[in-house]
Order: structure tokens, then sequence, then C-alpha cells
């Protein structure tokens, strides 16, 4: 097959790839930029990106195209240096005008290549990984007491870049991709075809501003976010807070509901008879289960300010230090009770 057997066909997979890789970078940097501008609206694009089907499908296929684009960027240094033999730094010290970057594109895409195992440890892993791997919360890390929960980026944006090196290893990423991507953008125009003396100056000066705008926006972006994270801006800024609580609260929903509707259920047949004896059946049979389920949102909705005035988070807090300090005794003193100050009704909107 001519892609693979033939360095042009080679050559045009590079130049493919490498459109695809450029128009996802320039994708990167806009979706940073609404982090810059409205963070809530960046929570509700990481929310879309999480682990639904369509997000991994994009997933997997972006990560082939980095593989595609890696290994036939290695066969093609290869295939070079072999056809140069020892003559190859003599070639290059007699064109002195072949650009630097042109002489050192697997250099840079090797120092990208770190950079990108470090940007995915501190996002990717985290997030889409993290909710593929287990919907539990407390196997969530935190951040200044809140759960990460993947959906929310902005905790993540917190935690990597009140780090001192991670705008370190950012800029010096995005010093690399301006340099490599420079090239690589007209270059692959070049490979395709448009290398007439018309065209290719053209595509320089659009190769230049276009990489040059990307990467001072991803340069100001890892400042801003930097200088934000230090004030630690995500998770005091109030209206984040509110969503983290609303996110958290709708976690709460189901399991507090369902635990007060069986709970009041059990103090209707605890008036006809039995009432300790049916309560403390039911913890020993449930107890732990819900206590799985609302420890975790318990503890996090302690650093939430909001949490006391929500009917879920506020009930699970009741009802989670009402099972610690039930399951904790052998044989309590008087029938645990929720407070009368969280019922539930029949409807899902019934927790005042």
């Amino acid at each position: 097959m001519w892609l693979t057997c033939s360095s042009i066909g080679r050559k045009f997979v590079m130049a493919l790839t490498g459109i695809c890789l450029v128009l996802f970078v320039t994708f990167h940097v806009l979706m940073n930029a609404v982090a810059l501008i409205w963070p809530g609206a960046y929570n509700a694009v990481c929310e879309f990106l999480g682990a639904n089907w369509y997000a991994l499908i994009a997933s997997m296929g972006l990560g082939l195209l980095f593989i595609i684009h890696i290994i036939y960027a290695l066969w093609l240094t290869v295939q070079n240096r072999r056809a140069r033999g020892v003559d190859r730094y003599a070639v290059n010290a007699h064109y002195p005008g072949v650009e630097w970057s042109s002489k050192n594109m697997l250099v840079l895409g090797i120092v990208i290549l770190a950079f990108l195992v470090v940007h995915m440890i501190q996002f990717w892993a985290k997030m889409q990984l993290q909710e593929l791997l287990s919907h539990n919360l407390s196997a969530y890390p935190t951040v200044n007491g809140l759960i990460a929960d993947p959906a929310y980026g902005t905790l993540f944006l917190e935690a990597a870049f009140s780090q001192w090196y991670t705008p370190v290893i950012y800029i010096i990423g995005f010093i690399a991709l301006w340099f490599h991507m420079n090239h690589g953008f007209w270059s692959m125009f070049q490979t395709i075809g448009w290398n007439n003396t018309i065209w290719l100056p053209r595509l320089k000066k659009i190769a230049l501003w276009w990489t040059s705008i990307v990467v001072a926006l991803f340069i100001a972006q890892a400042i801003v976010f930097t200088v934000r994270a230090h004030q630690n801006y995500y998770t005091t800024n109030e209206a984040l807070v509110e969503q983290y609580t609303e996110g958290l609260s709708a976690r709460a929903e189901e399991p507090v509901t369902k635990f007060m509707e069986s709970w009041q259920a059990l103090q209707q047949q605890a008036m006809y008879g039995g009432g300790q004896q049916v309560m403390e059946q039911f913890i020993a049979e449930n107890g732990q289960e819900y206590l799985d389920q609302l420890a975790p949102i318990a503890d996090a909705a302690k650093a939430m300010p909001a949490a006391a005035s929500d009917r879920y988070l506020s009930t699970a807090m009741q009802i989670v230090d009402m099972l610690r300090e039930h399951m904790q005794q052998p044989a309590p003193a008087q029938e645990a009770e929720v407070p009368e100050a969280a019922p539930v009704e029949a409807s899902t909107d019934s927790i005042n």
C-alpha cells in the first residue's frame, strides 16, 4: 500500500494526521478560553465531554491520530537518516537557510509528547478515565476539601496549577509546540502539493499567525490559571461553589429520598409495635449500604457553606451522623431517629 510502502505516502499520512491535530489544538485552546471567561460554562463542557460514548469515541480517535503521527514521524526520521548516512550532518551544514525547527522536529515532538503525558496525568486520567473506572465519590480526589467530581474541570485547574512546576512545564511545552506546529502547518500543505511560489509564502504567513495566536492564548491561559489557583479562586468563588453544591445535591437526591421513604414507613410500622427493634433491624441490614453512599456526600457537603440550606445535603448529613452514632453503639440507649426537619413524601421534591 502506497501509504506505508512509499516515502510520499508516509509523508501524506503525516500531513493528514497533522491537519487533524492542528484542528484539535485550536479547539482545545478555545475550550480553555471558556474557562478563562466563564468557568461555570467550562464545567458544563467538561460534563458534556465526560465518559459518554461520543466523547470516548472522540478520545480514542484522537489517541489513534497521535499514535499514527508519532509512529510515522519516527519512521520517516529513520528513513531519512539511513538515506543520508554519515553525510547527514554535512547536508545540514551546507544549507544554512533550512529552518532550525525543520532540523529538530523530532526533538520538538519528544518535548511535546512529554508535556502531553503530564497534561493527561493531571486532567484526562483524573477526569474521563476516573469516571470510567468508578462513579463512587469516595474514589475521587479532593481539592481544598471539595470532591473533585470529573464534571468539574475547574477543580482540576485548581489542583494542577497550584503546583509551581505546572506553569513551567506547560510554557516549555507551548514553546516547543510553537516551533513544531509553525513548521508543520505549512509543510503539511507542501506535502499535498501546495508548494508553488505563490501559495507557499502565503501558507508560511498563515502558519506563523495561526500558531502564534494559539500558543499566545495557551500561555496567557496558563498564567491566569496559575494566579487564580494560588488565590483559591476555583474553590471559593460563590458561583462555582454553588455549582458544586447543586451537583452534590443531585447525587444525594436518590439515596436520601430512598432512605427517608423507608424510614418513614418504618416509623408508621413502629406505631403499631416493635418500635426500636424495627429501626435497629433496618439499620443492621441497610445501614452500611446507605453509609457508603451518603458518607462521601455528607463529608464533602461540610466544606460547602450553602449545604446547610440545601434540603438533600442537610438531610444527608443528618442521616450519616445518625448512622455513624448508632452503628458505633452495640446497644443504643434510645431509639435512633432522623430529625423531623427533613421529612420525605411520596414525590421526589418533598424533602423540606
